[in-house]
């Protein structure tokens, strides 16, 4: 007995956009890359830069444990970790929105 050949493509309905792109790779408007291999290499350790970028990093701190108490009860109020609310105050110092005088 002879297996049918499945063909994922068979009923594929495409959008507006879908439709568009395949018309015109049957058009022969689209090339290869010339330099696909650099491209590829180039766009590959990108990718890796900005995964290391916005993963996580544990570190240690030293903090009064005055300071921490104040720092867990007003997390505990706004019902968020106190962890998330000391990562929160770095990113908004970080991107300028909060100023501290040195």
């Amino acid at each position: 007995m002879k297996k049918k050949k499945f063909d994922p493509f068979k009923n594929l309905v495409l959008d507006e956009h879908e439709q568009e792109i395949e018309d015109s790779l049957e058009r022969g408007e689209w090339v290869s890359d010339p330099n696909f291999k650099e491209n590829k290499k180039m766009f590959e350790e990108a990718a890796r830069r900005h995964i290391e970028l916005r993963n996580s990093k544990s570190i240690t701190l030293r903090i009064k444990n005055m300071d921490l108490i104040k720092l867990k009860a007003k997390a505990a109020r706004n019902n968020i970790p106190y962890q998330t609310l000391i990562n929160l105050l770095i990113n908004s110092y970080n991107e300028g929105k909060t100023k501290i005088s040195l």
